[in-house]
């Protein structure tokens, strides 16, 4: 890849040339070029910016210096590369735009000063040099100039690139990887004694037991990610449906509720099958349960209304199975049976490859399932109540 990058201030870039990033510059995976926009002015005083029109505070870069600074980045090599222009007005900057942007071969960065680059510089590059601009924001902030921004997004692109990180697996075990914040990580001693206080390594990741290990670390994810960042959890289909509830990841204290929306919603489905019997299904059983799967409920001015477990298969790892779509029944004319399933379809980490969906026997929901893309599997004698349904995993392309 080849990074083209302007500013009035170069020596901003100096660290480009450490850790992996310099190693790659090295290696020749990557080619950066730093361009001083005054070098491209035509007075004594390598004025770059001016007064704005319209009146206002600060100052404005003037499109003269840009053009010329552009216009020579473009003649370096055949081809047009796409412009990149931080400013807090851009699209948001996030990684599946870093990694859509790691399979380009040609980019160049414009770093803004002052009140910015006077706006013509872009319909120019667009227009005159037939380039793709993207103007892109690092947050919700402003910085004094765009120099902080390229360097994070150089070194959110480049780490991308093939060859650039020695164990490429840790790519996919990041955060924002997926859509979810990483999960919890620790090392050696798995007892750090810090005066009279001591911190312990989690007894699951010093088990042994990888399968428990994954679950373990999926659910991290999720519950790191509905604390820190719930804005990052795939959003509910829209207003009228699971979007007027509060959700969250269900905890052992919610399994009264649990149970009970499960007697409400199961009812007939259990009374068919003969398991209404005292101690059948009790408050310890759905505490356990909780243990087992990812539980995620709806509230409605604090009452539960809603919910949807899922859960890596623990004996067959690349299926992701979803069970217990549970919705109030005195909620009719609500379509949330749709809104529980899609969003216990998007939970799925990246490698699952079959979606198993385990629901009653004789569920009404069966032929909405069955349009859904869901086959119906040999029932299994043991458990007469169950009907599992499988699909494979659909995959987007970027």
């Amino acid at each position: 890849m080849r990074v083209d990058i302007v500013s009035i201030f170069p020596e901003y870039f100096a660290p480009l040339d450490l850790s992996l990033i310099g190693k790659a510059r090295r290696s020749r995976l990557l080619d950066i070029a730093v361009h001083d926009l005054r070098d491209f002015t035509h007075d004594r005083h390598r004025t770059v910016d001016d007064t704005p029109y319209g009146g206002g505070a600060g100052m404005v870069m003037l499109p003269q210096p840009w053009a010329e600074a552009l216009s020579h980045i473009g003649g370096q090599q055949p081809g047009a590369p796409t412009l990149l222009v931080p400013t807090p007005s851009g699209r948001p900057f996030t990684q599946a735009v870093a990694r859509e942007l790691a399979g380009a071969s040609w980019l160049a960065f414009a770093c803004g000063r002052y009140e910015g680059i006077d706006e013509r510089v872009q319909a120019y590059a667009a227009q005159s040099l037939g380039w793709q601009v993207v103007p892109v924001s690092l947050g919700d902030y402003v910085l004094n100039g765009g120099e902080v921004a390229v360097l994070a997004m150089v070194e959110a692109i480049v780490r991308l690139i093939e060859g650039v990180v020695g164990n490429e697996e840790s790519l996919t075990e990041e955060s924002h990887e997926g859509g979810l914040l990483e999960y919890p990580v620790y090392t050696k001693p798995a007892r750090w004694q810090v005066g009279d206080a001591a911190y312990d390594v989690p007894a699951v990741l010093l088990s042994g037991n990888h399968g428990a290990i994954t679950q373990w670390r999926e659910r991290q994810r999720l519950e790191r990610t509905a604390a820190r960042r719930p804005d990052l959890l795939p959003a509910a289909r829209a207003a009228g449906g699971l979007g007027d509830f509060e959700r969250a990841l269900a905890t052992p204290a919610d399994a009264g509720e649990l149970l009970t929306l499960t007697r409400a919603c199961s009812i007939e489905e259990y009374a068919r099958h003969g398991l209404l019997g005292a101690g059948s299904f009790g408050v310890e059983q759905a505490m356990a349960e909780l243990a087992q799967w990812q539980t995620w409920i709806w509230r409605s001015e604090g009452r539960l209304v809603a919910s949807v477990r899922v859960r890596r298969d623990p004996q067959q790892p690349p299926t992701w199975q979803i069970a217990r779509l549970l919705i109030a029944p005195d909620l009719p004319g609500l379509d949330l049976g749709r809104d529980l399933l899609a969003y216990a379809e998007s939970l799925a980490p990246t490698d699952i490859e079959r979606l198993c969906l385990l629901t009653g026997s004789q569920d009404e929901a069966l032929t909405r399932y069955a349009k859904a893309g869901y086959r119906r599997l040999p029932a299994s004698p043991d458990e007469p109540a169950t009907a599992a349904l499988s699909k494979p995993r659909r995959r987007t392309g970027r």
